[in-house]
């Protein structure tokens, strides 16, 4: 399980973009479970979004498929994820790991 920061001003709207990105970025309709959302997309058996504490943080859970042997499929998976916590926490690839390495220090 993994904890993402939202970006200031992201919070605004951010239950809807979580909801909302998973069919934009994965064409398909999550299903819905409590306070949970899931959807299954190529290269990923299982991805799990919630809201975290205070709606500030975006909690992801996934489980890989590993009978994909596809690199397409996963490339492509990869590809669809990255750009999905994009438009959700407002943060880029490269910031998000800055500043996963910033709370493990």
């Amino acid at each position: 399980m993994q904890e993402y920061p939202i970006k200031r001003g992201f919070t605004k709207g951010f239950e809807v973009r979580m909801v909302d990105g998973l069919e934009t970025y994965f064409k398909t309709q999550p299903e819905e479970s409590g306070d949970r959302y899931r959807i299954s997309y190529g290269a990923l058996k299982r991805l799990e979004v919630s809201r975290g504490e205070k709606g500030k943080t975006l909690v992801v859970d996934t489980e890989s498929d590993r009978s994909i042997e596809d690199d397409e499929v996963i490339l492509d998976t990869n590809r669809r994820f990255r750009d999905y916590l994009q438009h959700v926490t407002g943060y880029t690839a490269k910031e998000r790991a800055k500043k996963m390495q910033k709370k493990g220090d």
